[in-house]
Parts: structure tokens; sequence; C-alpha cells
């Protein structure tokens, strides 16, 4: 893995490009946060799905779940394409992330990273589904993962902000233009991790 720049006491590395980012650690208290992760972990009909990659299937290295308004299907292949509907504590949550987005979403992908050896590979999310500049609003539960993002014309220019336990990323419009991001494997004994990323679907 890349060596990257140091962390800084928010948890994020020095110099993160604002314009595109904000974290907010502590975002959800402990107490529910705690709570969401279990539920979230025990309650979701989680799916793995494939992925073809150079004429060859795999099986992505995470289990995920897709919920939202009716008619927000999700053409990506690899994804559920039909929407779960919404259950009180994801509309909990769609309500305590738009104020700060300034967005009104209307769907959430669930992501349970099991431990050190799930992962996403490095992307942007510019389906034509999320319309241009999407922007998405992130949560994250149980164990800190490290949430890479690099430059596409300069992979040299990259940072990393630790997905603390209960905290809050927002991806602003541009990002996924212009910067790539990854969830790395992890050589290090993990515990469970749910992040979830509230989404627009047009």
């Amino acid at each position: 893995m890349e060596q990257l720049a140091l962390f800084g006491e928010a948890g994020q590395s020095r110099g993160l490009p604002e314009e595109f980012l904000e974290y907010k650690p502590c975002f959800v208290d402990q107490e529910t946060s705690d709570y969401l992760l279990e539920y979230f972990i025990r309650n979701t009909p989680w799916k793995q799905t494939k992925q073809k990659l150079w004429d060859k299937e795999y099986l992505t290295p995470r289990l995920t779940a897709w919920y939202g308004d009716l008619g927000t299907d999700y053409s990506n292949p690899g994804l559920v394409s039909n929407p779960l509907p919404w259950t009180p504590e994801l509309l909990m949550l769609k309500a305590l992330v738009e104020p700060p987005a300034g967005v009104k979403f209307n769907s959430v992908l669930l992501n349970y990273y099991r431990d050190g050896n799930d992962s996403v590979a490095w992307h942007s999310d510019r389906e034509s589904v999320l319309g241009k500049n999407p922007v998405i609003a992130s949560v994250s539960f149980g164990q800190v993962r490290s949430f890479d993002i690099r430059n596409k014309s300069n992979h040299k220019e990259h940072y990393s902000v630790r997905l603390e336990h209960g905290s809050y990323l927002l991806m602003k419009a541009g990002l996924q233009e212009h910067w790539d991001h990854r969830i790395a494997k992890s050589t290090k004994p993990m515990k469970a991790r749910v992040n979830l990323t509230f989404r627009v679907v047009i």
C-alpha cells in the first residue's frame, strides 16, 4: 500500500481537499452507533455479488444491500437493482445526514466489511443513474477503516480519512469526477464495519 500522509487530530490526512470532502467524527452518539452496528449486521439481507474483470467473474470482497424509494433501481452491474423498502433505522439516519449535505436522498447502499480481507478497489461513483457531479453522504459504524482518495490526473496527490465509529463523511460535487477512492485490504486484524452511502438516483 502506498505511503499516506500522517493523520490529523480529527482522524484525517493534513491538507485534505475540503472543497470535495467534509468529515465529522462522533456524528452519531456512541450508544446509538453501537446499537446500529449490531442491528444492521443481524437484520440486513446481505448479498455477495459478482464482478466481471478481464472476462472472469469474482465475488465482491464485501456484502451489500440496496434500499430506497420506489423506482430508484440501480443499474450498475453487480449491485442489487431493485431497492428494499426503507426501515425506521434507515429513515432516522437519512434525516440526520440530509441537513448538513443540503440534499434530499432517495436511496442508500449498505456495505458490510466483515474483516480486514473485505475491501473496495479504486473507483469513482459516476454511474449515469447518479447524474452529473453527485453528492453522497456516508456514515460508518464499527471498525475504523481508512478511506483513501487519489487525484485521477496525479496519483501522487493522495489523502486518507480514518472513518471512525459513528462518523459522517460528505463527498461533495466534483469528487467523483476528479478523484478515485477505496477501502484497502488490511493485514492487521480487523473487526466488523458497516458503512452506509446515501445517494440520489435520477
